[in-house]
């Protein structure tokens, strides 16, 4: 157990931190009903950061009143390191809690609440680690960045990539994997695909175009898309060692005695490293658009979110290298994505790796164990002092 004891309000222990963050609703949701500003999170991380010596820099996400990244520095230079996590949390069902998730709950050594490993925990542990090098001569900067809605729309990542920042040259995001470094992941992709034909009286098809009977064509290309993938894409290091595509849901028609107008397909297609996001839409539209004009129908296909990369960091990276050694586990592949996508395009090297179980994440009790606590810090110094040092 880490001590607390002797802090000021504007220098809380980590237990003072966490509970601080738990109480601030930040849930970000496509539904408006449920989605929350993440501002104050990010400004009591600013009134934390400030007094130890960090420049902190508050940047609004572009056309989202309310959501805000954070940048805090602690020294200059080129090079250094990012220590990221997202700051917004998934929507809960309260009836299923056995506490309330907005207060941290301590039982059975483990705390309690919403965000908890997932992922407002890995804050308080990175700051207690920065305050070991407060006052030291640090060579490259120490960064710890806060993003916005990663849970939703990743438009928090997406509008630091566009920005440029931070400037610096490895990154790990403390997302939970239980303290073991992950170095890849799939990618997601989520489409729509519809048809519009033309009504008509079931008695004559003549009298119309069935989109339904289009979309039975075309469901069957999607199936030769997938197939052709998977013989021809295979990665040995995640558990589906595949490409997966899956027919998620369809909707079409209004009646049986009336030729179907109108087909909407939304599939979910999950890329591995190394495949081309854009490449594979295209390659769907090039299987459609000849089904379509063939059959006189109206095509719409379109991603119903932008979609999240596929992650991969070499094997042989310095920092891939370095957690290995610190945290005594190979680095591995996880089926969860994660921001690591926008961070590369930044040119930071990147990897994920933070305390508590991705099992706990956006389930009822969400909780971070103690016994995840020190080991989290104490791997994060030594990060600290190979990177910055």
């Amino acid at each position: 157990m880490i001590a607390n004891s002797g802090r000021s309000s504007q220098n809380p222990g980590i237990r003072e931190m966490l509970t601080k963050l738990i109480s601030l609703p930040s849930i970000s949701s496509a539904s408006p009903d449920w989605d929350h500003s993440n501002e104050a999170v990010v400004r009591t991380l600013a009134e934390w950061l400030e007094p130890l010596g960090f420049t902190v820099e508050i940047l609004e996400v572009p056309g989202m009143p309310g959501k805000c990244n954070l940048i805090a520095t602690l020294g200059s230079g080129p090079g250094g390191l990012v220590l990221s996590g997202h700051t917004d949390t998934v929507p809960f069902d309260d009836k299923r809690w056995q506490s309330d998730p907005f207060t941290l709950t301590e039982k059975d050594n483990r705390w309690y609440g919403l965000g908890t490993c997932d992922m407002k925990g890995f804050f308080p542990l990175a700051i207690e680690a920065a305050r070991a090098f407060v006052g030291q001569p640090l060579q490259k900067p120490l960064i710890i960045l806060a993003t916005a809605d990663e849970e939703s729309s990743m438009n928090g990542a997406r509008a630091l990539a566009e920005a440029g920042k931070p400037k610096a040259r490895y990154a790990v995001i403390g997302e939970p994997t239980g303290l073991k470094p992950v170095r890849m992941h799939k990618g997601i992709m989520m489409e729509r695909l519809r048809f519009d034909g033309q009504s008509g009286h079931s008695s004559n098809p003549a009298l119309g175009n069935n989109a339904l009977e289009g979309m039975h064509q075309a469901l069957g290309e999607l199936l030769a898309l997938r197939s052709e993938w998977q013989q021809k894409y295979r990665n040995p290091n995640f558990e589906v060692q595949v490409p997966t595509l899956n027919l998620g849901c369809i909707h079409g028609g209004d009646n049986p005695n009336r030729i179907c107008a109108q087909c909407e397909l939304h599939f979910d297609l999950r890329p591995l490293p190394g495949m081309d996001m854009a490449s594979l839409r295209q390659a769907i539209l090039n299987r459609m658009q000849p089904l379509a004009d063939q059959r006189e129908l109206k095509l719409t296909f379109e991603p119903l979110f932008d979609g999240v990369p596929p992650f991969e960091t070499p094997a042989d990276a310095a920092l891939v290298k370095a957690c290995e050694k610190l945290t005594g586990h190979t680095a591995h592949a996880v089926a969860f994505a994660t921001e690591a996508p926008w961070l590369q395009k930044l040119g930071l090297e990147t990897l994920v790796m933070g305390p508590g179980s991705i099992d706990q994440a956006h389930q009822p009790d969400e909780y971070l164990a103690l016994d995840q606590l020190q080991p989290t810090v104490d791997i994060l110094k030594g990060l600290i002092k190979e990177f910055c040092l």
